[in-house]
């Protein structure tokens, strides 16, 4: 897979996700992939939500790895 359609994948992902973070006022941006790791930054009420590193974990991680298993990993990044 080249580094393109990784980030295409990922942004798949992101869009799948994306519906269910602003129902509760949030969103998410991709900021880089390197490494195999996900750069990612929570913005509006995903910031400050006491849920959302299990949310991170749990939704955002479980499905980008679904788009691009070889992804190990993703950070949010304040």
């Amino acid at each position: 897979m080249t580094a393109q359609e990784t980030i295409d994948n990922v942004e798949k992902a992101l869009d799948e996700i994306r519906p269910f973070l602003m129902n509760d006022g949030g969103n998410i941006k991709l900021l880089s992939i390197e490494d195999f790791i996900v750069k990612v930054q929570l913005q509006g009420a995903c910031t400050g939500c006491s849920v959302n590193q299990m949310t991170l974990k749990n939704g955002v991680e479980a499905t980008i790895k679904k788009y691009a298993p070889q992804i190990q990993e993703v950070i949010n990044v304040a």
